[in-house]
């Protein structure tokens, strides 16, 4: 029997395809002091309700377990410790995540409500909404092969087009860029993204 007791996980599978989604657009994973896996999510300081949501949704997720913000020079670092990170989410020892070529676990995929739900997080991570010739679009970049053809496998399963542009960066990862330009609107409501 481990001295680290395991904390209670909130069984909500909504909240765990959250931020599963959260984790997978602007997280990583680390163990320096072998006992407990620490996730710790990056978030620009430009978006100061955004970093409080996230906070927020992981203290639900993990009511007994201590999170911390970590203030870096453009960014705040939220982190937790919890052995229930590498169940949920990746190997922590086994690279970075496009190393791992990771992935959305398939009981989100099959659920659009679920989908919806990891959408909005990896959107609000590493996704935007911008206006180009007075039109609303939304993209989600990326270096993650598998990642990126999940992230469009569900937005085509909730009835959207997204197109996909992929250009070899000087470090030799492919940056997959996913743009919905038709329906965004639509899109953003339907997945409730937001980003402040």
């Amino acid at each position: 029997m481990s001295y680290f007791r395991e904390q209670p996980l909130n069984p909500n599978k909504k909240l765990q395809a959250y931020i599963i989604g959260v984790a997978l657009g602007d997280g990583n994973l680390s163990n320096s002091n072998n006992r407990a896996v620490r996730l710790r999510i990056s978030c620009d300081k430009k978006y100061p309700l955004l970093i409080k949501h996230i906070i927020y949704k992981i203290s639900i997720l993990l009511p007994n377990n201590n999170i911390s913000k970590i203030n870096r020079k453009n960014c705040i670092d939220i982190s937790c410790y919890s052995n229930h990170w590498s169940k949920l989410l990746w190997n922590w020892d086994k690279g970075p995540k496009d190393v791992q070529n990771v992935f959305v676990p398939n009981w989100i995929k099959n659920d659009l409500e679920l989908s919806k739900e990891c959408l909005r997080g990896l959107f609000q991570t590493d996704g935007s909404i911008y206006t180009d010739r007075n039109y609303i679009m939304v993209n989600f970049v990326n270096t993650t092969p598998n990642l990126s053809n999940d992230v469009l496998e569900m937005i085509r399963n909730l009835g959207f087009k997204p197109n996909i542009q992929k250009l070899k960066q000087d470090n030799k990862k492919i940056k997959h860029t996913i743009r919905i330009t038709k329906d965004s609107e639509k899109f953003i409501k339907e997945i409730k993204f937001w980003k402040k």
